[in-house]
């Protein structure tokens, strides 16, 4: 077994401390770990100068910028927490990222798609994060007791940010999830994975996903996150508050919720323009 080092155990508990998620402990040692390795010295014997050079290999090796940013949070973390060097992480710049609109299904699609996954197991967990807005590892890590049908809420535990919350349970994702029980008996997690005292793995839902977009003949990309940006985008073209979208995404601020006012093209089509309010006639010139 190899030994930590006492700067990366220094690391961890204060991520530890701070109740930083497992996922994001990892994801932040291994971006240092990466950079000390890039220089080849431990990386408390590194600068600001060894950062910057580290960002623009990273750039030219073609990472995509929220892999770039992932690293700047984990190398902002390191200098600024475990070696208390507070004039170097506000120097550690972010990349801006090109804003993107997200890809979103329409409802025959989203049903095409969902057809197309032949795994019980698969399907029904990809229905659920269509039908409650779940992030993929939301859904995998969802157990049994997670769902009150008495209250028709399904309990999201530590999800994005270590925060739980509650969504809507639809009657119809209910009498789905019911057949499923029957036919498949999850004792613990519902989604379990080949150890049934682990949950299914985020790359099960990942791969099953690029199978059913090929055998669906969408030319969309879809992921679980798509599934997620349609939830949102066909409740705000039903006429649900962004105010409620917001909480059942868990998003901490209103602004990333509000882009899915930019992707709802049946928003577009209901918006008058002002044009509306004139009384105008086109007449060619005498």
């Amino acid at each position: 077994m190899t030994d930590i080092s006492p700067l990366r155990r220094r690391m961890t508990e204060d991520m530890t401390v701070r109740n930083l998620s497992p996922a994001t402990q990892r994801s932040y040692i291994s971006a240092v770990s990466k950079f000390s390795r890039f220089f080849g010295r431990s990386p408390d014997r590194l600068d600001l100068e060894d950062v910057r050079t580290f960002q623009v290999h990273l750039v030219a090796k073609g990472i995509s910028w929220p892999g770039l940013n992932q690293n700047v949070c984990a190398l902002r973390f390191f200098y600024g927490v475990t070696l208390r060097r507070d004039e170097i992480p506000e120097r550690i710049a972010y990349a801006r990222q090109p804003r993107k609109l997200p890809e979103v299904l329409s409802a025959d699609e989203v049903v095409r798609f969902l057809e197309a996954v032949p795994s019980l197991r698969t399907r029904v967990a990809l229905t659920t994060a269509y039908a409650a807005g779940l992030r993929a590892s939301e859904a995998v890590s969802l157990k049994v007791a997670n769902i009150d049908s008495g209250r028709m809420v399904i309990r999201v535990q530590q999800g994005k940010g270590g925060k739980d919350r509650y969504v809507m349970l639809s009657a119809q994702l209910l009498g789905i999830l019911r057949t499923y029980w029957r036919l498949a008996r999850p004792k613990d997690w519902l989604f379990p994975g080949r150890n049934p005292d682990n949950p299914i793995e985020v790359n099960v839902l990942h791969a099953a996903c690029r199978s059913a977009c090929a055998a669906s003949g969408l030319t969309k990309r879809v992921t679980v996150h798509t599934l997620r940006h349609s939830f949102a985008t066909h409740l705000l073209e039903s006429g649900t508050d962004i105010r409620i979208i917001q909480v059942l995404l868990g998003h901490s601020n209103l602004s990333s919720t509000a882009r899915y006012t930019h992707v709802s093209s049946g928003l577009i089509r209901q918006t008058d323009s002002p044009l509306d309010r004139l009384t105008i006639e086109i007449v060619p010139p005498p």
